[in-house]
């Protein structure tokens, strides 16, 4: 019989590897989580519950957007709008935890509610127990990443888990922390909170997997929407606190140019690391250092030991987590059946709640960069939305999109969105790549909702150049 172990049995990646591993015959399985009320960063603080409170907002700015709608626009109750997540919050967490208990009902599969820690290569200790394993998968997740800039320790910082539980927020912030989180929550602060935000941007503008109008066109939607102003090319330097309790950031631009910033609360959006502390990986063979990870999710030091999700620093998105997770218990029954463990592949696939998820930005495959850095010759098209009636006529005119597609062959390579329900739009395209389509495929048809028109006329506008 063979044992496996999953530490971190609660989380995305950790569930996954346990929901296909649980049924098998001549698998044992031990399902060890220390969480409490259990479910995972997504569930507990990450994508779910920050979804709830991006609504609150969405709903307020959208209304007050919208002049055809007169009289004061409503205010954001931060009370209710937290205690409705937090309701939500516990029905999503239980539901995974009765999923997770659930398993123990397929022989061989025991859960314990410990904290786990290696012992040897083989053996894990949680609850007072030790167990021998025969493989073991760590999908312990991450933790936030707090910068090392001088004075970081004397102020007081907010993480996107303390926007996430506040009731009430100052006049005004700076932001450290441009990437996914800080995209989706910054509108959120201006918005719901009515803060007034100086947000630090290390590059010429965000999003740095999109193509450049992408990141022009963000800018230009957070600073023309809300009280928000968006340095570029700038990088922290010092922290201090300011006589009244507030913050003084310290910051240099690229080209030598100093300046300071004033705000009463900081806010920190710079990112999480894999966690690890007390999980006793010095007592394996396995090191956590540089890429300790393989494609195959088998760590590079130990091929029995496994890391999913966040934990392994790859690409800390929920629905990687899963697919991580779904490859490592493959890949065990692979080594369990002789055969080669198979690496982890899949398209590009990113979507960022911006502009509080009304302009959400999405991307699927490559972009025109990523495209002729691999070898394509191109042909691209972009569209406005702007140009869409449909657009306009719902109030969401602003934003664009792009698609790649190969000048050889007609196959769809890619596509950007930055524009109302680009998300939604994202698992159509993620189909069409994912088939390798060639762009003239795609049928051209009137269907309703009509909001897609913009996506009709990317593939027209392709096919055009292909035929032309």
């Amino acid at each position: 019989m063979t044992h496996v172990v999953i530490i971190g049995a609660y989380g995305s990646a950790g569930a996954a590897a346990a929901r296909e591993l649980a049924p098998v015959d001549g698998i044992d399985l031990t399902l060890i989580d220390d969480g409490d009320p259990g479910g995972g960063l997504c569930i507990l603080k990450g994508c779910m519950p920050s979804k709830e409170v991006l609504s609150a907002g969405a709903h307020r700015f959208q209304a007050r957007h919208d002049e055809r709608l007169v009289g004061d626009p409503p205010e954001v109750d931060l009370a209710a709008t937290v205690e409705r997540k937090d309701d939500h919050v516990l029905g999503w967490a239980e539901h995974r935890r009765e999923g997770i208990h659930g398993l123990t009902e397929h022989e061989g599969v025991e859960f314990v509610h410990a904290t786990a820690e290696f012992v040897d290569d083989h053996t894990v200790r949680a609850g007072g127990r030790t167990v021998d394993a025969d493989y073991v998968v760590v999908a312990t997740g991450s933790t936030v990443n707090p910068p090392e800039i001088p004075g970081i320790d004397g102020v007081d910082y907010m993480t996107s888990a303390d926007v996430l539980d506040a009731t009430a927020f100052p006049d005004s912030g700076i932001v450290m922390g441009f990437g996914y989180i800080g995209m989706e929550l910054v509108p959120y602060l201006a918005e719901a909170g009515g803060m007034g935000l100086t947000v630090i941007e290390h590059d010429d503008r965000p999003i740095d997997e999109a193509d450049p109008a992408f990141g022009d066109a963000a800018r230009e939607i957070y600073e023309d929407n809300w009280d928000v102003e968006i340095p570029t090319n700038c990088h922290e330097r010092r922290l201090e606190p300011t006589e009244d309790g507030g913050v003084r950031l310290s910051v240099e631009f690229d080209d030598g140019r100093e300046d300071t910033y004033e705000a009463d609360q900081l806010f920190c959006f710079t990112g999480r690391r894999p966690t690890l502390d007390g999980l006793g990986l010095e007592r394996t063979a396995v090191s956590a250092d540089g890429e300790w990870v393989r494609d195959t999710m088998q760590t590079v030091d130990a091929d029995h030991v496994y890391a999913v999700g966040d934990v392994n620093g790859k690409e800390p998105i929920l629905h990687v987590a899963k697919e991580q997770g779904v490859t490592a218990a493959e890949n065990i029954r692979r080594q369990e059946a002789g055969s080669d463990p198979q690496p982890y592949e899949n398209v590009h696939h990113h979507v960022i709640f911006s502009g509080l998820g009304v302009y959400p930005f999405a991307r699927v495959g490559h972009n025109e960069h990523s495209a002729r850095a691999a070898g394509h010759s191109v042909v691209t098209a972009t569209r406005q939305a702007s140009d869409d009636g449909v657009f306009k006529s719902k109030d969401v005119p602003e934003g664009l999109a792009k698609l790649v597609v190969d000048a050889a062959d007609g196959t769809v390579l890619g596509w950007q969105g930055l524009h109302y329900h680009a998300d939604s739009f994202a698992k159509t395209l993620q189909i069409v790549v994912e088939l390798g389509l060639d762009v003239r495929e795609i049928p051209d048809r009137a269907y309703h909702p009509t909001l897609p028109e913009n996506l009709d006329g990317l593939v027209r506008d392709c096919v055009a150049q292909l035929d032309g």
